[in-house]
């Protein structure tokens, strides 16, 4: 007899306020054969909460890579799990996007339980435009690929969401601004649904001078504009070729330099080129 492969669920979970599950999402965790989890002493809480009695086994940054294999043998036996993480969707920024590769890959099905995200809390709230947007979660912490992959966002129009710890916060606000330009709108959402959930709103060299006076704490959520037509300089042909110089002398070759102008003004790459080979 053959056995039917289980199924594995993605249950969202709260990101504080521990009302903030689906009906679905609870009747699941009850159903459910196992529930594999990024701290089983936080979900326990949860689960107690909803007298939830299901059995929990950790599954982590950590572990993921020896626990993929014993969760796809569970699943091929034909047991169910409920993937969570400690707090939100799981597969955003979590190793649960492994397990989820795993199973497309042995043909185990998943289905998605929505809920609670804090990307989307803080923008839905932010302000700024919720038309188009992308998703960066936390930004890397070695300088080189942190600077890099700001750099890359200066021409980015779509609004910005970024996680952020309490003890790094200062840090990337200064980044921010320094690659791209602290007259950006943002806001900062910080303990989302929690009891101390506050929303900052204002300008980047404004959010830098609150937070110089005020201790971050919380988690926080930052929702940045994104790069309008507004936003790039008007600079006459000696104006480029005064900061040009600048950024050459920084040590940036003339392509860098300027591809980097040509992002936060408002002549072409080519242009600024010619005009400085020609000078």
């Amino acid at each position: 007899m053959t056995i039917s492969t289980g199924i594995l669920y993605l249950v969202a979970t709260p990101i504080g306020n521990l009302e903030d599950i689906t009906f679905r999402g609870i009747k699941t965790l009850q159903t459910v054969d196992l529930i594999a989890a990024e701290d089983t002493r936080h979900t326990g809480k949860l689960l107690k909460h909803y007298q939830i009695k299901t059995p929990t086994i950790s599954y982590h940054q950590h572990n993921h890579q020896r626990r993929v294999k014993d969760l796809l043998e569970k699943l091929s036996n034909g047991l169910n799990i409920a993937l969570v993480t400690d707090a939100g969707t799981p597969a955003i920024s979590d190793p649960g996007y492994n397990l989820v590769l795993a199973c497309i890959e042995s043909d185990i099905s998943i289905i998605p339980i929505p809920g609670a995200i804090a990307a989307i809390n803080g923008l839905i709230a932010s302000g700024l435009n919720t038309e188009r947007f992308c998703f960066e979660g936390f930004l890397p912490q070695k300088k080189k690929l942190r600077d890099n992959l700001l750099k890359s966002f200066q021409s980015e129009t779509r609004t910005l969401i970024f996680y952020e710890a309490p003890h790094r916060l200062e840090k990337t606000l200064a980044d921010l601004a320094q690659f791209l330009g602290d007259h950006r709108q943002i806001s900062l959402a910080r303990e989302l649904t929690k009891i101390h959930e506050q929303f900052w709103r204002g300008t980047l060299t404004e959010a830098i001078a609150f937070y110089q006076k005020k201790q971050p704490k919380g988690e926080y959520t930052i929702i940045l504009a994104g790069n309008s037509e507004s936003d790039l300089l008007d600079l006459s042909q000696e104006q480029i070729k005064i900061e040009m110089n600048k950024l050459l002398n920084q040590g940036m070759s003339k392509s860098e330099a300027s591809k980097y102008l040509a992002q936060q003004t408002n002549w072409s790459r080519r242009d600024i080129y010619q005009l400085i080979v020609n000078s």
